[in-house]
């Protein structure tokens, strides 16, 4: 039976569990490259899993699972004799002296020659027959691999490869909308092609340098590279311009009250912001699909503004220079007044990715900003599971992004906690200055008003700190 399905590319995951890595781990994180891979645009067809001491230097997984995967992409299952073998030297030496042979190829669990250890081999997956008989056209491997691994698994398989990194960071080079997020995107995806460029025919000769030319001695390769290094510096600057627009917004929120939406990707932050805030924000069941920071007032509006921000999730494994670029995401969060910790109940390895999502934010020193767990998406549990989760994370709000009563009494818990650090104090406004009373309006509660010959006298509720910044333009 033909599906609409069968029209979008096919894809095959590659896994090796390395010692330290239990089976649920292990599973876990092949189930969520799956996900990354159906949000890049392609089915999964097939899992191809090894345990293994190590990956293999050459091309990631055995000679007998090379060839299993070979097979479902149409590939040799042979790495080309040409093609370079790095060896770990000190290794192979310890092995020979041994006796056991090169470590690298040495099961944890199964004979590679055959490709039939315990880890059962290449796992079909989605599809019937009409499907399995069309070939995968890309590999996705769950590690970080090296440019040299990529290109003999390319030699071995005949398919595209991508790292987790590098479908990552294609994912998010999809769905950049604004344009700091594009040049942030741009950046890390330029730095994870660099080391991959390799040469094509003829393109290795040396070239005389010139004006407006080659340099001195200079391949097309080191060309490339040489563009991509000044590119790079280009785009750096552009985003240190927009950042610092950034950074002059968030200047003018000080003083105002404001909370961070945080979680691992696909938690439901955005589904809470859009419950939250009455916003037209981008809510979607699958990975990453907010890149953006997004910045609402909370509605119904109370005084002062609670301002609510939904961040780009985090995922395990990220890579370094994404972390990097969206510094001024961790910086929304660092700066916020409370953070929200949005997990995924319904997801079983919520625990690890909300131990991610802190141990992220707790390099940046967001650790102390006061923050709330929320256990989202409880609509899916028993109510055994629930009350499981009670005893276990008896501080924790459960709730339903998607249960408006769930979503009222959030709000009501968020302005009870900006309540109890409001302080009631009384402003002279005078009639020289009445065009600071949307000042105040806008950054504290007007309890009453009086009139005089002098001005006005407001009782108002505030923060210390806007009451401080009301006081100093009021004395100007």
């Amino acid at each position: 039976m033909t599906t609409t399905n069968q029209e979008r590319p096919l894809a095959v995951l590659v896994g090796v569990q390395l010692p330290g890595v239990d089976d649920v781990e292990h599973a876990a994180d092949l189930a969520e490259l799956g996900r990354l891979v159906h949000t890049l645009g392609f089915d999964v067809i097939a899992t191809v899993s090894q345990r293994r001491s190590a990956l293999a230097a050459a091309a990631v997984l055995g000679e007998g699972k090379l060839r299993e995967l070979a097979e479902l992409t149409g590939g040799s299952g042979v790495v080309p004799s040409g093609a370079p073998e790095r060896k770990n030297k000190a290794r192979a030496r310890r092995a020979a002296e041994s006796g056991e042979g090169d470590e690298d190829d040495v099961e944890l669990g199964g004979d590679d020659g055959d490709g039939a250890g315990d880890d059962g081999g290449a796992e079909p997956r989605a599809g019937g027959a009409g499907q399995a008989a069309r070939l995968a056209t890309v590999v996705a491997v769950d590690h970080d691999i090296s440019p040299s691994q990529a290109r003999n698994l390319e030699r071995a398989t005949g398919a595209q490869v991508l790292d987790r990194a590098g479908v990552i960071i294609e994912i998010f080079h999809r769905h950049a909308r604004s344009r700091e997020a594009k040049l942030e995107v741009e950046i890390a995806r330029l730095n994870y092609v660099a080391p991959r460029l390799r040469e094509t025919g003829g393109g290795g000769d040396r070239q005389r340098g010139g004006i407006g030319g080659k340099g001195a001695g200079e391949s097309a390769l080191e060309l490339d590279r040489r563009k991509i290094r000044d590119r790079i510096a280009e785009l750096k600057e552009e985003l240190a311009a927009v950042q610092r627009e950034q950074s002059t917004r968030r200047a003018l929120r000080q003083g105002q009250r404001r909370v961070a939406l945080v979680g691992y990707t696909n938690a439901g932050k955005s589904s809470l912001m859009r419950a939250l805030t009455g916003s037209e924000v981008l809510v979607a069941d699958k990975l990453f699909a907010t890149l953006d920071t997004t910045v609402r007032a909370l509605h119904p509006e109370v005084r002062p503004r609670i301002l609510v921000s939904d961040t780009v999730g985090f995922i395990k494994k990220l890579p370094h220079d994404l972390v990097a670029s969206f510094r001024s995401t961790l910086d929304e969060a660092l700066e916020a007044s409370l953070l929200l910790y949005v997990a995924d109940a319904s997801d079983p390895t919520f625990r690890d990715q909300l131990a991610v999502t802190r141990g992220v934010l707790s390099e940046i020193g967001a650790s102390e900003v006061p923050s709330r767990l929320l256990l989202n998406k409880v609509d899916r549990l028993s109510e055994e599971e629930r009350d499981a989760l009670r005893l276990e994370f008896p501080e924790a709000t459960q709730l339903s992004a998607k249960i408006p009563d769930d979503v009222a009494a959030l709000r009501e818990a968020i302005i009870a906690f900006f309540e109890q650090s409001m302080v009631e104090a009384e402003l002279l406004l005078p009639y020289a200055k009445q065009g600071l009373i949307g000042e105040i309006y806008e950054n504290a509660r007007v309890l009453s008003e009086e009139y005089d010959d002098v001005g006005g006298r407001l009782s108002v509720r505030a923060h210390a700190a806007a009451l401080d910044r009301l006081r100093s333009l009021l004395a100007r």
